[in-house]
C-alpha cells in the first residue's frame, strides 16, 4: 500500500501546536523548586545551610549530566547500525527525547511534585524526566526505520503518560525499590514498544529487507552508542539514590555487573559462531544488559559478587536471545523487533525485577543494621507493618504490574499508531533516510581503469 509521506503541513503543525500547549501548560503549572529559587539564600537560612555547596544541584548536576547523555547521545547512536537510516536514527531520538522530556516533567510532577496547585521543579525532576524518555527510546528501538517522525511523536505523548502512571503505582502505591528501573523503565519500556510492533505488523516488510542490515562504519557508529552506555549506566542506576551509602553502592553493584556482562556476552558470541567469530550485534547489545539486570537490586545488599553473577547470566542470555529469539518472535509471532529490544531490555528487565524481589525478601538487620534496613527501604524504624518477606511480595508484583500497562498500552497506541494519517513509509521504503530528509548525493562510485604502461614515470 502506498502512503503519502509528504509531512510539509503535518509535521510543522503538530511540532508548534504541541510545543505551544507545553508553554501554557508550564507557564500555569510550574515553577522552580526551593532549591533553584532566588529566595534560596533565605531557604539556606532557615534550614541552618551554611555553604551555597549544599544545594540539591551540586549532589545531583553530576549524575544528570551522566544521563542526559546516555539519552541523546548513547540512545541515539546505538541505532545507527542500519546502513542508510543514520539521520534518522540520531535525529527521531532527538526529536522524540526533547518533547518527551517536556511532557514527561509535567506528568511526573502533576503525580510527585504537585504542591499548592504548583510543580516544583529541580534538577532531580530532570533526571526522573530523562528516565522516563529512556523508556520511550528503547520503545522505539522495535519500531526503529517503520515508523514516521508523526507516528513517534503521538507514542511518546501516550508512553510518557503510561510511564508515569505505572511509575507512581510502583514507587508510590507498591513503595517498589527500583533505583535504577529494571521495572518502570527497560520491562515497561520493552514491552510496550514489542507490542505496538506486534500491532504494527508489515506483511511485505521483506522488501526492505537489504537496508536492514548493517555496513562496516555505521555498526562502528552504533559503538559509540554502546560505550556511551556503558560508561554512564552506573550513574544512571544510582543517579535518584539516596545521598550516601546507596548511591555509592547502586554505582558498584552497576560497574561490577556491566564488567561481567562483557565477557560472558563475548565468550556467547564466540562459541555460536561455526567458525569462532564474534558478531558486532552482539557485542553492542548484549554486553549492556548486565547493567539492566542490576537496576532494580542496584542500591540493595546484593553485594559485589552478586552483581558479577547477574552480569554473568545476563550476558548468556541477552547473546542466546539475539541467536535464537529474535528470529522466533518475527518468524512465529509476528513481532518485527528491529533493534532486539527484548534482549537487551525486556528479559534482562525482568530478570532484574527478579533479582530486586529476591534481594529485598532475605533482606535482614544482619547485612543491613537496624537503621540501615529502615533507611534502604523507607520505613519508620520498628515498624512491625514491613517485613522483607512482604517487600518482596510487592517488588515483584511490580513486575507484573508493568507487563500489564505495558502490553494494555502498546495494544491501545498500536491501534492509534495503525490510521492512516500519520505519513509511515510503505514496506518497501522502510529503514530509508530519503523518505523524510534531505540526502546529500551519493559519491559516485570510483571506476577501475586497466593500469597504462605509458603512463608510468620514467625511471632516472
Amino acid at each position: 500500500m502506498a502512503w503519502n509521506t509528504n509531512l510539509r503541513w503535518r509535521l510543522p503543525l503538530t511540532c508548534l501546536l504541541l510545543q505551544a500547549a507545553l508553554v501554557v501548560l508550564f507557564g500555569v503549572f510550574v515553577r522552580y523548586s526551593p532549591d533553584a529559587d532566588a529566595h534560596w539564600i533565605e531557604e539556606k537560612g532557615s534550614q541552618n545551610v551554611s555553604s551555597d555547596l549544599d544545594n540539591e544541584f551540586y549532589y545531583r548536576y553530576p549524575s544528570f549530566q551522566d544521563v542526559h547523555v546516555m539519552i541523546f547521545v548513547g540512545f541515539g547512536f546505538l541505532m545507527t547500525f542500519l546502513q542508510r537510516y543514520g539521520y534518522s536514527s540520531v535525529g527521531f531520538n532527538f526529536l522524540l527525547a526533547a518533547f518527551g522530556i517536556q511532557w514527561a516533567l509535567l506528568m511526573q510532577g502533576w503525580l510527585h511534585s504537585y504542591h499548592d496547585g504548583y510543580i516544583f521543579v529541580g534538577v532531580e525532576n530532570l533526571i526522573n524526566a530523562d528516565f522516563c524518555v529512556g523508556s520511550v527510546c528503547v520503545a522505539f528501538g522495535a519500531l526503529l526505520g517503520k515508523v514516521s517522525p508523526l507516528q513517534l511523536l503521538v507514542m511518546t505523548l501516550f508512553q510518557v503518560t503510561l510511564f508515569s502512571v505505572n511509575e507512581f503505582i510502583l514507587l508510590s502505591l507498591l513503595k517498589v525499590k527500583d533505583a535504577g528501573g529494571s521495572m518502570t523503565i527497560h520491562t515497561f519500556g520493552a514491552y510496550f514498544g514489542l507490542t505496538v510492533t506486534w500491532i504494527l505488523y508489515r506483511p511485505n516488510l521483506y522488501q526492505s529487507k537489504e537496508r536492514q542490515s548493517a555496513v562496516y562504519h555505521s555498526d562502528l557508529f552504533a559503538m559509540i552508542g554502546t560505550l556511551f552506555l556503558w560508561m554512564y549506566w552506573p550513574s544512571f542506576n544510582s543517579a535518584v539514590s539516596n545521598h550516601g551509602d546507596a548511591q555509592h553502592r547502586a554505582a558498584i553493584n552497576t560497574y561490577c555487573s556491566l564488567a561481567a556482562c562483557v565477557l560472558t556476552a563475548v565468550a556467547l558470541s564466540s562459541a555460536l559462531h561455526k567458525k569462532g567469530k564474534l558478531d558486532m550485534v552482539h557485542i553492542q547489545n548484549a554486553t549492556l544488559a548486565g547493567g539492566v539486570a542490576v537496576g532494580t537490586a542496584a542500591e540493595m545488599m546484593l553485594m559485589p559478587y552478586g552483581s558479577l553473577i547477574v552480569g554473568f547470566i545476563c550476558g548468556i542470555i541477552s547473546t542466546l536471545g539475539f541467536v535464537y529469539l529474535t528470529p522466533f518472535l518475527e518468524s512465529r509471532l509476528r513481532i518485527q523487533d528491529t533493534c532486539g529490544i527484548h534482549n537487551l531490555h525486556g528479559i534482562p528487565g525482568i530478570i532484574g525485577g527478579i533479582v530486586g524481589a529476591v534481594t529485598a525478601a532475605c533482606a535482614n538487620v544482619h547485612t543491613y543494621g537496624p537503621e540501615g534496613l529502615a533507611h534502604a527501604f523507607d520505613f519508620e524504624l520498628g515498624d512491625s507493618n514491613w517485613s522483607a518477606s512482604m517487600q518482596g511480595s510487592f517488588q515483584a508484583a511490580g513486575i507484573f504490574v508493568s507487563l500489564a500497562m505495558a502490553l494494555v498500552g502498546g495494544i491501545l497506541v498500536g491501534i492509534i499508531l495503525k490510521l492512516p494519517i500519520w505519513g509511515q513509509p510503505a514496506d518497501e521504503n522502510c529503514f530509508d533516510d530519503t523518505i523524510y530528509w534531505e540526502v546529500p548525493e551519493d559519491e559516485k562510485k570510483e571506476v577501475f581503469h586497466p593500469e597504462d604502461p605509458t603512463l608510468k614515470p620514467s625511471e632516472p
